[in-house]
């Protein structure tokens, strides 16, 4: 793909907000900083940010149709740990926050984030991790039973780790191990949903620049609870009419999207999403050129399908770049971060649901008038008279 001299600037710009955001720790329920970060960027571009009750952040994008709005989310919470148990020899058993897969969490470094004595490092790891000595190794099943951090300190005992500040319900951290490549791509734990986020920072960069006034109010919500499922429940705006989380596209056998492009759902394990909105996000992909997949994800939820179950009345949909190995080592590209963008400005400039209704009641109103001006003139008695 030759990337578009227009987007190129806010490209870079998302790559570079992401990297920063990635580096800091931000798993389910422990999400503060990273949603501090987030409002003090968006405000940083001009714009209204407050956090919610529920420790997201809440931002107003502008726009003149404040009862037909539009609702962009993504999630700046991650998958991580917390621990359950210490163990008589000074390990720690943890739990797994969301998603986090023992198999591809195995030989990582973490940190520990302690409530009141700081933070300490470590390494998770398989029970009796070392090859020589297990011969079972190769054959064991990994889960978080049979895992365990190994800290970084002289300790041996559960009084030691004790003594550290360490506890029950600790907050447990993932190395992202972040990298970009010289050929474009981003590879990283935790690109759901950062990356997702950096786009809506580059969308609202873009919209602000190009001092672009939209047509329906848009709004842009954060979430802090999405891999635990209640992220999206919300923070819905009054006068919002259609929702869609801006979220991962999946990557992988039997499906269409590459981290090259972007992702339009179809359906997911919550069932289908709005046809009229899928089928307007592929005709808008389609006038900007924007390299785009269909897909169904049988094993996908989002934070828009949270907002639905939650009661609000909107239309929904789902869109995200490709994300390669999703809840492991992801990787991504910046060809799909453009697609994504290219995508979100074309679709916010469209007409809303309600906007397209009274066009559309304006259109034929004026074929009723044509026809009526047309029958006047036709049976006048004296039609000279008329000319």
């Amino acid at each position: 793909m030759t990337e578009n001299n227009s987007y190129k600037e806010y490209t870079d710009f998302i790559m570079d907000k992401t990297v920063t955001l990635l580096g800091i720790d931000s798993p389910t329920g422990y999400t503060e900083d990273a949603a501090a970060w987030v409002k003090n960027e968006f405000e940083a571009l001009g714009f209204h940010a407050h956090i919610t009750g529920k420790g997201g952040v809440l931002i107003e994008l502008g726009g003149e149709d404040k009862e037909d709005g539009l609702f962009l989310e993504a999630h700046t919470d991650t998958l991580g740990a917390m621990v359950a148990s210490i163990k008589s020899n000074g390990r720690l058993l943890v739990t797994p926050l969301g998603g986090m897969n023992a198999n591809n969490a195995e030989t990582e470094n973490v940190r520990i984030i302690t409530k009141f004595d700081g933070d300490y490092e470590g390494t998770f790891q398989l029970e009796n991790a070392s090859i020589h000595v297990n011969g079972e190794y190769d054959d064991i099943k990994r889960t978080f039973e049979n895992c365990e951090v190994v800290l970084d300190e002289n300790v041996a005992s559960k009084e030691d780790v004790e003594k550290l500040g360490i506890s029950i319900g600790d907050i447990v951290c993932f190395e992202p191990n972040t990298r970009i490549t010289k050929s474009g791509y981003i590879k990283s734990r935790f690109l759901d949903d950062k990356l997702s986020v950096g786009i809506l920072l580059g969308f609202a960069k873009y919209i602000k620049d190009k001092q672009i006034t939209p047509k329906r109010a848009i709004y842009v919500h954060v979430t802090v609870f999405e891999e635990v499922g209640h992220g999206g429940c919300a923070s819905v705006p009054t006068g919002v009419t259609e929702a869609i989380s801006v979220d991962m596209g999946c990557v992988g056998e039997n499906l269409t999207c590459t981290e090259h492009k972007v992702s339009i759902a179809a359906k997911d394990s919550g069932g289908p999403y709005a046809y009229p909105v899928v089928k307007g996000l592929m005709e808008a992909a389609k006038k900007v050129n924007a390299d785009y997949a269909v897909d169904v994800y049988p094993h996908y939820g989002s934070d828009v399908e949270a907002t639905l179950r939650a009661g609000f009345d909107v239309k929904h949909g789902l869109i995200g770049a490709g994300v390669y190995a999703s809840h492991g080592y992801e990787r991504s590209h910046r060809d799909g971060v453009e697609n994504t963008l290219k995508l979100l400005v074309i679709h916010c400039k469209k007409e809303g649901v309600r906007e397209a209704k009274l066009s559309y009641s304006l259109y034929l109103f004026g074929i009723i008038c044509h026809w009526m001006v047309f029958v006047f003139f036709y049976y006048m008695p004296d039609k000279k008279a008329i000319y």
